[in-house]
């Protein structure tokens, strides 16, 4: 009855409709209610909100590992999945720890598009990266 999907056949809302899903599932593991939002509400595209009843995240989903500009000072946390393994990390802390490594300044897509990403983690940065690793179960 039930038939797996390629993700490689969705299209652009379909995959992030799976991907909110699939992160979603990742952060009940830890205690976090998400919510889909209708519309990127102040830079998220759902909000993870704590069985404590205390921590509340606003997530913007990307496909990639991405800083920009436009997140900046929102209080944003990206979240995305590379090599089967979901990242989440404070928008801003990784965007300054990355300009002080010196790794996007100089860059024509950030000092003039504010942007920055890549399609999958450099090997150099992999091992900063495991701190925003959502471990999985």
């Amino acid at each position: 009855m039930f038939q797996r999907v390629n993700y490689e056949d969705l299209n652009s809302r379909q995959k992030e409709n799976y991907n909110f899903h699939k992160v979603a599932a990742e952060l009940a593991n830890y205690g976090f209610n998400c919510i889909r939002l209708s519309d990127d509400w102040q830079g998220a595209d759902f909000i993870a909100c704590h069985i404590n009843g205390d921590t509340f995240l606003k997530v913007q989903l990307k496909g990639r590992l991405t800083v920009s500009q436009k997140y900046s000072n929102k209080n944003v946390h990206i979240a995305f999945n590379s090599s089967n393994k979901w990242y989440l990390y404070p928008h801003d802390t990784l965007r300054d720890e990355l300009l002080n490594l010196d790794l996007i300044r100089g860059s024509k897509s950030w000092d003039s598009d504010g942007e920055f990403h890549w399609p999958k983690i450099p090997k150099h940065l992999q091992a900063h990266m495991e701190k925003y690793a959502i471990k999985q179960n």
